[in-house]
């Protein structure tokens, strides 16, 4: 019912995503490295049920709304390459942040912990632009069901964002203190990913094959 080709696109814009700076990211590493990677994974919880409150909710949502008005897909497919444009745009800039420039915050109960994980997902505005403009883009009204075909798509952005955040949670503070030694490994990793991101913008702003009929 989903294709490879969809599968791939949503790995790629996924991989952008969680490897560009934003509120997850930086709560995570910041968390790991001045509480531990106990209070890492635990706030990573919170993260993740976040994302399954966007799965679950924009694709109740999405399934019927494309099969009322599909050509709201190609709205859909502009407004979310703009996004990731911008977002290349703000990781590459002048002055722009890496993930792992980190604040410190005080310690907290695990309870809070997860707490604050799933709010950050729930009111991080990157997140909801993915599910509400970007993965949508990648559902193809031929093949049926898209319902399913959403929560599957949902589900792999869902394995490789918990699996990259998990990786960087229980890294954090060697590779903080490794690019806190090396500035200009910070620039390069900052430009790599917003490198990424402007290419998926324009590849997603000129792939007409989600929307034609």
């Amino acid at each position: 019912m989903v294709e490879l080709a969809a599968i791939l696109g949503v790995v790629s814009v996924a991989l952008g995503m969680v490897l560009s700076p934003g509120p997850n990211m930086m709560y995570l590493v910041s968390r790991s490295i001045s509480q531990g990677r106990r209070a890492g994974i635990i706030s990573l919880g919170g993260v993740a049920v976040g994302f399954l409150v966007y799965l679950v909710g924009t694709n109740l949502g999405l399934a019927a709304l494309f099969a009322a008005a599909p050509q709201l897909l190609t709205v859909i497919r502009m407004v979310g390459a703009f996004y990731l444009m911008w977002l290349a745009w703000n990781t590459i800039k002048p002055g722009g942040v890496s993930v792992f420039t980190v604040q410190d915050v005080p310690e907290d109960p695990p309870r809070r912990l997860f707490m604050m994980g799933l709010m950050t997902n729930l009111l991080n505005p990157k997140i909801a632009i993915l599910y509400i403009s970007i993965i949508p883009q990648f559902i193809d009204l031929e093949k049926g069901n898209v319902l399913l075909q959403g929560i599957l798509l949902g589900g792999v952005q869902i394995l490789v964002a918990v699996s990259v955040n998990l990786s960087i949670v229980l890294a954090a503070g060697a590779i903080a203190g490794f690019l806190a030694r090396r500035p200009s490994w910070l620039r390069v990793q900052r430009i790599v990913m917003g490198s990424v991101l402007g290419v998926l913008a324009v590849m997603l702003a000129f792939d007409n094959s989600v929307t034609s009929t």
